[in-house]
């Protein structure tokens, strides 16, 4: 039995970037081509792994025109994220994906107040939404270990319930699986998709559609057999609970340019600091012993 057959894999696609923090645009376009040609469905650009947070808007819409010269299909293989605190500057990161034709917005909630209500946090979403026009496929990210800003499970329902022509899914990375049981069970409706790949394999067999993941820019057909087969892959989870001994983004820059022989992928965006020794080369070690 094959499951998750309906969203499949998104690889969340790193920013290559230069020793100067300018993004190479060049590399990310032959990197996302390589990825859908190896096992992804699609590629979701600026979200967590992608450093989306420090992208500004004309940086976004080059990156977009980079993955059109590349002839990468905006409807069925590409996916935005959108940060932002502001409800305008939401609505003008959405809108770059929306004129686009991109397959989904992936939505990170308003991360800069803490300890918010639900109530303010709907009222955000539905400004967001009305102030767009004709907004669609909306996937709602839960990240709270990152923005600290928790989606519950009742607040999705009552998105879903208000907006039935927007809400698409959600994307759940906060690696709580008693969280992510609840929510297929809730809502499986949506189109649920899993970010910590520890659970992915478990999510998929009880309704899950897929995942977007950091680890797809590095093994992207092991995670593919594993969302089609439901089917749990030991070396998956050792290398998750390796790459979070340390800063996430810049462990899986090192992943990538050990899979690639490529140590320009190590540079990440201030304030992030690219991963020294001996944690780099015990992370490399890691993953040529797990992926041999």
């Amino acid at each position: 039995m094959e499951f998750a057959n309906r969203f499949g894999l998104s690889c969340a696609l790193a920013l290559p970037v230069n020793q100067d923090s300018s993004i190479d645009y060049i590399r990310l376009g032959n990197h996302a081509r390589r990825l859908l040609q190896t096992g992804c469905s699609s590629v979701t650009v600026f979200g967590t792994t992608g450093e989306g947070a420090s992208i500004d808007l004309p940086e976004r819409e080059r990156i977009l025109d980079t993955l059109a010269v590349a002839g990468i299909e905006f409807q069925r293989r590409v996916v935005g994220g959108v940060m932002a605190t502001s409800v305008e500057c939401a609505v003008a990161q959405a809108r770059l994906l929306l004129d686009r034709n991109c397959r989904g917005t992936l939505l990170t909630p308003p991360f800069y107040f803490k300890q918010v209500t639900d109530e303010g946090l709907y009222r955000w979403f539905s400004e967001l939404f009305h102030k767009l026009r004709q907004p669609r496929d909306i996937i709602l990210y839960h990240i709270p270990s990152v923005t600290q800003v928790p989606l519950s499970i009742e607040l999705i329902g009552r998105l879903k319930t208000a907006f039935p022509e927007v809400i698409a899914g959600v994307k759940d990375s906060g690696g709580d699986w008693s969280y992510t049981e609840k929510l297929i069970r809730s809502h499986g409706d949506l189109i649920l998709l899993i970010g910590d790949e520890r659970h992915l394999a478990a999510g998929v067999r009880l309704g899950a559609q897929g995942a977007i993941s950091g680890l797809a820019n590095v093994c992207p057909e092991i995670l593919r057999k594993l969302i089609k087969s439901g089917e749990e892959n030991p070396q998956i989870v050792e290398l998750v609970n390796e790459v979070l001994r340390f800063p996430v983004i810049p462990a899986v820059k090192a992943l990538i340019a050990c899979a690639e022989t490529d140590p320009a992928w190590l540079n990440v965006r201030p304030p992030l600091m690219e991963l020294k020794e001996p944690d780099l080369g015990y992370l490399v070690g890691t993953y040529r012993r797990l992926m041999s």
